[in-house]
């Protein structure tokens, strides 16, 4: 399946909060209860638009992917896990419809994120992904990100990755 790339406008915020809503569904029906079961509101998903650069992918006009990229640190990132570059990105959000997973959607999203941090310009994809069966963790190893640590917050355990650009 081939996807197209561009960043989302406030218009996208229901499909968005939709998509996030549905994937965090599943995956609450699979793992059971966790941090990943939480929902987001068109309202926040909305205002992610004012903090990042929200980026998805469609068929057509259904849109299949989404994620975030922002030079603001998450709240559970610790930079001293991370290699030290001047303009660092986070990825977060990233999220394919659950009826398309499995089929290579996200690592198309990863390659339009990587493209796009490279022309930010970025020295670095940071991220966190959650150090459970529910986690993304070897999805990112996949894609060539570098696990650089574990921890543990607010009770939540957690993997670093990060791709370095330059």
């Amino acid at each position: 399946m081939r996807l197209t790339f561009r960043d989302a406008t406030l218009n996208d915020a229901p499909i968005i909060a939709a998509l996030h809503n549905a994937a965090a569904g599943a995956l609450t029906a699979r793992f059971g209860e966790g941090h990943w079961s939480s929902l987001v509101t068109e309202r926040g998903t909305a205002a992610a638009q004012r903090h990042s650069r929200v980026r998805v992918g469609r068929s057509g006009k259904r849109i299949l992917t989404v994620l975030r990229l922002a030079t603001k640190k998450p709240w559970a990132i610790d930079v001293s896990y991370f290699t030290p570059v001047k303009r660092p990105l986070y990825l977060t959000g990233v999220t394919v419809a659950v009826t398309h997973q499995g089929q290579g959607l996200g690592r198309l999203a990863l390659e339009d994120a990587i493209e796009v941090a490279r022309n930010w310009p970025a020295d670095a994809i940071r991220l966190d992904a959650y150090d459970a069966d529910a986690g993304a963790g070897p999805f990112y190893a996949a894609c060539c990100f570098v696990e650089s640590g574990r921890v543990v917050y607010k009770g939540n355990p957690l993997s670093y990755y990060e791709l370095l650009l330059r």
